[in-house]
């Protein structure tokens, strides 16, 4: 017999099940089966010793042949439930004919084979019609003794009863298995859930952390890159401009260090409370000035504009317009031909849509690292922007360059004062207008 496991939910252990048969009963062992077919042998005996007269007497040929074939069909109780309820009830209609009593003892058979029937017979109406057609009918065969008298009529009573509470029984049996078979199927669902939930996290976890990775690091180290390339291209014509560019370089790889050491001091937290908190707050359109001139310092030209009013973002909108505003900056350092980006910011329609495009080429000026790949910037500015409830599209312009515009979700207006008061987003460089627009500078 094979045996399987199911984890009980919360119990933290694992529960064995045998094998069970088409109906989802379990198959006992042989030691228990020769145990039931022997008791209802000596029960069918001990009722042939009954006479009428209330007086008991050795058991007649009758009753031993009677327990005998009786007993010899229950082991198939199983397999033909219907087929040996049959048998045992016919064989306990021709108990008086024989000479026995008809009482519940002699009728022993039937009742493990009803019993059974409840159990094993697919359908609980079918079972339960053909227990009661056996209770009927082993009734019915009391009169065929002679005249009815009132122990007759009670007895009457009790062999249509037995039958019934056998059933009965069996239905409990095969309620409560029915139970139990389905409490094991869903704690084995809950523990698949479990575990493919528990696998969709993992892996959402590391496109997390594989996305801060690529934007807390890789656009330090495409500016350290970039200055190299304006260190090597300037070595020999232009001496002191290779000083500024590795002093440069040697900021910018202090900076990526420093980042990096943040972020893996974030991913080895393990949530009691016994790494440090973050040494400042989460980037955001406040820090756009920095990130501007940073790229500025890497020979990237860099202007900006910005229309509408500002309004003060949620966290995960400020972090995510910053991040695809760097992420599409650093792209172009690293592939576009030219030298030159725009980005504008435009506050209005109840949205703040966020574009970063590049002039397509330029002539002179150290050599693009054009000719690299690209990599993953794309999707995780993608994804940034659809976390927010925002959108992201990115694609060639027709007048040359490329051009990725974000579209984010706006917290709803509060009073036109306040708004006023607020100026401006933050971190935007250039001179006011009448209209509450930001000029384009550089």
């Amino acid at each position: 017999m094979r045996t399987s496991v199911i984890r009980a939910p919360g119990l933290g252990r694992v529960l064995p099940t045998s094998d069970t048969a088409d109906t989802g009963a379990p198959r006992p062992g042989r030691g228990r089966e020769t145990a039931v077919v022997a008791a209802a042998f000596v029960v069918c005996l001990l009722g042939g010793t009954v006479r009428v007269e209330d007086t008991l007497s050795a058991p007649p040929l009758a009753a031993w042949l009677l327990a005998l074939v009786c007993c010899a069909v229950l082991p198939a109780r199983r397999r033909r439930p219907l087929a040996v309820l049959a048998f045992t009830t016919a064989a306990g209609v021709a108990a008086q004919p024989l000479g026995l009593l008809l009482s519940p003892l002699v009728i022993a058979p039937a009742l493990v084979a009803a019993h059974a029937c409840t159990l094993h017979v697919p359908g609980e109406r079918r079972a339960a019609g053909a227990v009661t057609l056996a209770a009927v009918a082993l009734a019915g065969s009391v009169p065929l003794a002679g005249d009815l008298s009132w122990r007759d009529a009670s007895r009457m009573g009790v062999v249509a009863a037995a039958p019934l509470v056998a059933g009965l029984v069996g239905n409990a049996v095969r309620t409560r298995r029915a139970y139990l078979a389905a409490v094991e199927e869903r704690a084995r669902r809950a523990e698949e859930s479990r575990e493919l939930e528990a696998r969709r996290r993992v892996a959402e976890e590391r496109v997390r952390i594989a996305r801060e990775l690529h934007d807390l690091v890789a656009h330090q180290i495409t500016l350290a890159s970039a200055q190299a390339t304006v260190a090597a291209h300037f070595f020999d014509s232009r001496p002191e401009q290779t000083r500024v560019s590795l002093r440069e370089l040697v900021e910018t790889t202090g900076h990526a260090l420093d980042e990096l050491r943040a972020t893996v001091g974030l991913l080895r937290q393990t949530g009691d409370g016994d790494a440090a908190a973050p040494e400042g707050p989460a980037p955001g359109l406040a820090r756009l000035p920095d990130l501007l001139e940073s790229f500025r310092r890497a020979g990237l030209e860099v202007a900006v504009r910005e229309e509408g009013r500002a309004r003060a973002l949620p966290p995960g909108v400020d972090l995510t317009a910053y991040r695809i505003v760097q992420e599409a900056l650093t792209n172009v350092t690293k592939h576009a031909a030219g030298r030159g980006a725009r980005v504008g910011l435009d506050w209005g329609g109840g949205r703040l849509t966020v574009t970063v495009s590049d002039d397509g080429g330029a002539p002179g000026g150290p050599p693009a690292l054009s000719d690299r790949p690209p990599g993953y910037g794309l999707i995780g500015m993608r994804e940034r922007a659809a976390a927010v409830g925002g959108e992201l599209t990115a694609g060639p312009r027709p007048e040359g360059g490329f051009l990725v515009t974000a579209r984010l979700p706006l917290p709803p207006a509060r009073d036109p004062a306040a708004a006023g008061a607020e100026g401006r987003a933050p971190g935007a460089t250039g001179t006011g207008r009448p209209d509450g627009g930001i000029e384009e500078t550089t």
